[in-house]
């Protein structure tokens, strides 16, 4: 005797096994994202010193942002590192792309790939220790070796005017090599017909680039910006470790390094989850308005 299974029976069984597939990334998404936005947005309404009870606070901690001079010199200083790693990400990404892609051997290209890429792997405690010995003004490699040529070297740390391009340098340098393998996947996209038909239209190596190659990779360079300027303006670890407290004179004091300092140094958790609601509604604005200027310069096909 034989058993058939209805066809209503065969979905709630494929439904279950969907459910079943997806609740490990909705508990993962619940507890590290969804849950601490919504206790951020809850506790931003409270002051709070993580050992008393909280107290409720409505907007003050919101009015207190408005006039808080430190906040609005974080957020300067932020804006100028994101700008500046976009622009220096995209553009040498793309340079080394064209390079790579162009004029190597397969060979030479792979070594290539992997010399660019690996820094990226490195950990940014790692690169930044390192950078700190390559140019301590008193005894890093730079200093000698400039010193040996005659040379002489900025602070780089302690000079206010150095000291954040002096991050930037080091941050391009660490995370080149991902905005590189973006451009050249992209740059590996653009059809050869459309480069053949420009050629055989009489269109130089320039043209080529400026009207053929660009536009056909600007979702690649569209998607490298926006990845970029969203992992820049959350920038951490090698200001915390080059530049402890975003010295000298709050120079490389960044938006999510006041965050922290505001949590847990002078356990203010309130005013804390306030400054990172500004931070997640800064990110997406300047989304949504790439997003937006998206339209009128990315092609696709």
């Amino acid at each position: 005797m034989t058993t058939t299974v209805s066809p209503r029976a065969g979905r709630s069984r494929d439904h279950r096994v969907g459910y079943l597939f997806v609740t490990p990334a909705v508990l993962l998404f619940v507890v590290f994202v969804a849950g601490p936005f919504v206790a951020a947005v809850v506790l931003s309404f409270y002051s709070w010193d993580l050992l008393t009870p909280a107290e409720f606070n409505g907007f003050g901690n919101f009015t207190e942002m408005v006039g808080d001079p430190l906040l609005y010199q974080a957020l300067t200083n932020t804006f100028l590192f994101a700008v500046a790693s976009v622009v220096t990400h995209v553009v040498g990404g793309l340079l080394l792309a064209l390079a790579v892609n162009r004029t190597m051997s397969r060979v030479l290209s792979y070594f290539v790939r992997t010399a660019l890429f690996f820094p990226f792997v490195i950990s940014w405690a790692a690169v930044a220790l390192l950078w700190k010995y390559v140019l301590d003004p008193t005894f890093g490699v730079v200093t000698h070796y400039a010193g040996e040529a005659g040379l002489s070297t900025p602070a780089w740390f302690t000079d206010p005017d150095w000291a954040l391009p002096a991050i930037i340098g080091i941050d391009l340098w660490h995370t080149i090599g991902f905005t590189f393998i973006i451009m050249l996947a992209g740059l590996q996209t653009v059809p050869s017909q459309l480069i053949e038909a420009a050629r055989c239209d009489g269109a130089g190596r320039r043209q080529i680039l400026w009207h053929v190659t660009l536009p056909a990779m600007s979702p690649t360079i569209f998607f490298a910006v926006v990845i970029t300027f969203i992992g820049a303006f959350q920038v951490f670890d090698p200001v915390q470790i080059i530049t402890p407290q975003g010295g000298p004179d709050n120079s490389t004091l960044t938006v999510v390094m006041y965050l922290y300092q505001k949590g847990f140094q002078t356990f203010q958790a309130g005013y804390a989850s306030a400054v990172s609601l500004l931070v997640f509604a800064v990110m997406l604005v300047v989304t949504l308005v790439q997003f937006w200027g998206a339209r009128k310069w990315v092609h696709h096909q």
